[in-house]
């Protein structure tokens, strides 16, 4: 995707309503909206039976009621996991989504998405393969495409492998020699990086080598605004009750 044809808005809020909502459900999601935001960012991975799903952690004990590791799960019991309830008793019950649902809630309420590939760990190339070919057909007739990101190079070569004309992001925790590299390498139309990591030279190379520039997770509002002033190009926000993403 090119750098002057970019469709995504500045503000993307972090697992659909950042910790105003249980992360990765479809409520969440609901949250983020009624904010006003039009693109949220979430994490998928596979079940066993390879049925993509939401959820950010390997293990399920922190944000189910269930036990283990969820892609060693089949989704017809996944889909039984109360994910509501460790948030908060409002959203007792919510079960987990799937990736299926999410993207017919967003491109029936025309939101865009940012899927963060977030593969179990030693499936991350056919997660990565798995998740882009699902997006790529959900996403068939829709005037902008999902971003694809992770911070696993093997997803990523592995949704340029199922869907190379979904733009891709590479995420960075830290700056490990040759990223940019990495980055180029893969296609990538995007860096998503640790908000602290970025500075003016950095804005400037990464734009200069045509890709966009996005940071996570920025919840401070002097965090923002140097952002902002730097001229990055998405803000990933747990704090959708702050940041007023028309503003």
């Amino acid at each position: 995707m090119s750098l002057n044809h970019w469709p995504y808005p500045l503000w993307i809020a972090h697992r659909g309503a950042g910790k105003l909502g249980p992360e990765n459900t479809l409520a969440a999601f609901r949250v983020g909206a009624m904010h006003g935001y039009r693109m949220f960012e979430c994490d998928v991975k596979l079940s066993a039976d390879d049925v993509p799903f939401l959820m950010h952690d390997a293990t399920l004990e922190r944000t189910t009621n269930g036990r283990g590791i969820g892609g060693e799960r089949p989704w017809a019991e996944l889909s039984l996991l109360d994910a509501g309830s460790w948030h908060s008793r409002t959203f007792a019950g919510e079960p987990l989504a799937s990736f299926e649902s999410i993207a017919h809630f967003c491109l029936n309420n025309g939101h865009l998405l940012n899927i963060e590939i977030k593969p179990t760990p030693g499936s991350a190339e056919r997660t990565g393969r798995a998740v882009a070919k699902r997006a790529q057909a959900l996403w068939a007739n829709a005037e902008v495409p999902p971003l694809l990101t992770s911070f696993e190079p093997d997803a990523l070569a592995g949704a340029r492998e199922a869907a190379p004309e979904l733009p891709r992001g590479l995420l960075l925790d830290t700056m490990p020699p040759h990223w940019l590299e990495t980055a180029q390498k893969l296609g990538c139309a995007a860096i998503v990086c640790n908000y602290a990591l970025w500075d003016a030279p950095t804005v400037s190379m990464v734009q200069a080598a045509g890709m966009r520039t996005l940071s996570y997770t920025v919840n401070d509002e002097w965090a923002a605004e140097r952002l902002i002033t730097l001229g990055t190009d998405g803000i990933i926000t747990d704090r959708v009750d702050l940041f007023s993403p028309v503003a």
